[in-house]
């Protein structure tokens, strides 16, 4: 249990809990090496406020790591968005500092009252623009919706140019001490995080990473991951991702049976691949959700490969099409393949996914039994049809 708070800059700490054992995050999302909880401490020379809390199963070691270190006073609590993750422990925190104010804006007030039962009168009600002076610190608040939830909002503290956004710009990455080690490593962890996380809301992403970029900041503290001495590398990053920019790239999500549909799946693949075509194939049995979600980002191209099931597709491929609605890549365009053995509607159950998203539909290659001679020719021609629309990317 490791109770030390971390000295930032100029009397800002970190004082939140690395969490490397957690496997899975809102029981969705895989965590390969875990996560943080980033919680700060901000003194100022007339008050102290703490921007969010620590996770609900972290509150005991959070409680001795405020004891441990002398933390006797706390006046604000600023909420930046009411998930748990972040908010948990505001109860927690008035009782040990029953005069502090829950700091937030009406939506997060709102939600924090019904998840955590706190008292109204507890609250300080913002918008966006207001501040809140800690003497020689300013806070000012930048309300931010659907960066993740639609209560969430950013705190800049303006003498010292830090950046707090919650969710917005994290990573769940636990192979640092403190700040961003701007690796390959921590490359992956943010994408993988922006796509499970962000991605749905790539537009109001894209909005608030332009707004970000042209404000005077030195430094970015999420509430995931590592803090960011150098911003630009985070933000340029967001700015390629939230981008209507795609790769020259073919994600292959599939499911099969009897392996009729690996064959298909098989054949497509080395014919793009031959093309020069970057090919990413995910056996949708023992695939990593977040691995497929993260080459979704800038993928031009998904084709969905299915056996089936009774009548219609394998529930795997039902899901994954639902994944990739509700993620809302950029994608351009999209097709059905597999097998099938006596009968019954392959594809119609994956086209009624696209709900949200609209790619342009290619050619289905939908074969009974194990493909024939005339069907690889069909799985050529989709291939053809890929190759010619990439040329145009």
């Amino acid at each position: 249990m490791d109770l030390k708070i971390k000295p930032i800059k100029n009397n800002v700490f970190f004082i939140g809990s690395k969490d490397c054992n957690r496997k899975l995050f809102d029981q969705l999302v895989p965590l390969p090496q875990g996560t943080t909880y980033n919680s700060y401490l901000v003194k100022g020379s007339e008050k102290t406020a703490i921007v969010d809390t620590d996770y609900p199963k972290k509150l005991e070691e959070y409680k001795k790591r405020l004891q441990e270190n002398s933390i006797t006073k706390v006046d604000y609590i600023i909420s930046n968005h009411a998930e748990q993750d972040h908010s948990g422990g505001i109860p927690m925190l008035l009782e040990m500092f029953p005069e502090a104010k829950v700091v937030t804006n009406a939506k997060v007030k709102e939600n924090v009252i019904n998840m955590l039962h706190v008292n109204e009168d507890k609250f300080i009600v913002i918008n966006d623009g207001d501040e809140l002076s800690l003497g020689d610190k300013t806070f000012q608040f930048i309300i931010a919706p659907f960066v993740h939830w639609p209560d969430t909002m950013f705190s800049y503290l303006k003498e010292d140019k830090m950046l707090f956004t919650c969710d917005f710009l994290g990573a769940h990455y636990t192979k640092h001490e403190l700040f961003a080690d701007c690796s390959e490593g921590l490359k992956e962890a943010a994408k993988r995080y922006y796509a499970e996380i962000i991605m749905p809301f790539r537009n109001f992403a894209k909005k608030y990473t332009d707004k970000v970029k042209s404000m005077d900041i030195d430094m970015i503290l999420p509430s995931h991951g590592p803090v960011y001495d150098k911003p630009q590398w985070i933000l340029d990053l967001y700015a390629d991702w939230t981008s209507d920019r795609v790769e020259n790239k073919v994600v292959i999500p599939y499911v099969s049976m009897y392996e009729s549909t690996t064959m298909l799946v098989n054949r497509l693949s080395k014919k793009l691949s031959n093309a020069g075509i970057e090919v990413k194939l995910f056996d949708l049995v023992h695939c990593d959700e977040g691995e497929l979600s993260m080459e979704l980002v800038d993928c031009a191209t998904v084709v969905l490969g299915s056996s089936m099931v009774l009548a219609g597709p394998h529930p795997a491929a039902v899901t994954a099409a639902y994944l990739v609605n509700a993620l809302r890549p950029k994608l351009r365009y999209y097709s059905i393949i597999g097998s099938y053995g006596w009968g019954g509607n392959l594809e119609g159950t994956i086209e009624k996914m696209f709900t949200i998203i609209k790619p342009e539909k290619l050619d289905y290659v939908i074969v009974k039994g194990q493909p024939r001679t005339a069907d690889f020719e069909k799985i050529d021609l989709l291939a053809n049809e890929i190759i010619e629309k990439h040329k145009n990317l």
